[in-house]
Parts: C-alpha cells; sequence; structure tokens
C-alpha cells in the first residue's frame, strides 16, 4: 500500500457548534466545509491545519457509532485517515492478507465524498484507521 498523506484526523464532539469556536477562534483555522453523512449518522464540519484537514464529528443520531463511542467516555481523537494512493479496495485486500482485522471489507462513500473503508483499532495498535482515495 503506498500512503500519499495523512487525509484528516477525525475528532468526535458532542457539538459542533459548541467545538468550533475552539478551533476558529481559538485556534484561528476556518472551517471551509459542512456535510451530513446520513448513512453513518454524523453531521461534519471540515478544517484545515497546513495540508491536515480536520474532521468534526456530531453524531445526529444516539445509534451513530460516534454517540456510542462518546457514551463511553471517549473524546478527542477519533481517528487517523490515510490518503491511499492505490486505492482502498487493493489496499484493504493487502491488509486482510496481512491479517489486519478490517471493518469494512469493500470501499464505501464518507464525507467529501471519499471512498473510504476502516480498519479495526485491536489490529492497528489501538488506533481506528480510514484509508481514503480522492
Amino acid at each position: 500500500m503506498k500512503i500519499s498523506h495523512i487525509e484528516h484526523l477525525g475528532i468526535a464532539v458532542q457539538s459542533i457548534e459548541e467545538a468550533l469556536p475552539y478551533f476558529t477562534d481559538v485556534l484561528g483555522l476556518e472551517c471551509y466545509a459542512t456535510e451530513v453523512v446520513e448513512d453513518q449518522k454524523v453531521k461534519t464540519a471540515f478544517l484545515r491545519c497546513g495540508e491536515v484537514k480536520l474532521e468534526l464529528l456530531e453524531p445526529t443520531s444516539p445509534e451513530s457509532t460516534i454517540q456510542k463511542w462518546l457514551d463511553k467516555g471517549n473524546k478527542g481523537v477519533h481517528h487517523v485517515a490515510f490518503c491511499v494512493e492505490d486505492g482502498v479496495a487493493d489496499a484493504l485486500a493487502e491488509c486482510d492478507g496481512k491479517e489486519i482485522r478490517l471493518i469494512d471489507k469493500a470501499p464505501r462513500k464518507g464525507a467529501e465524498n471519499l471512498n473510504i473503508a476502516f480498519l479495526h483499532p485491536k489490529s492497528t495498535c489501538g488506533i481506528l484507521t480510514e484509508l481514503c482515495e480522492h
């Protein structure tokens, strides 16, 4: 698998409206897009920090995986997303061949219309890892 860069850091928040002033007013970052991803039951807000994006993730339903994660007392960085140059499907096949536990068996559409897939943190040093392709 060829990774070109960190695509984004996913940050779980209970409310984008409440969290955004920290990122914009204190850190001076600009929110350039918001989007609801219905099938993932989240609202996202994107900010740039140099070449890396921050994706704020707000649950839109009690059944959202983000809400369940927050309910466990977790907060902050939820996942790291890497941009793969050789395609998510090929990267998943390579990871599967190396006995990495896959959350997604095939790529799916995510925010910003990216093809995405997740690797299970039990196989990735405790880090929920997202693979992305543009």
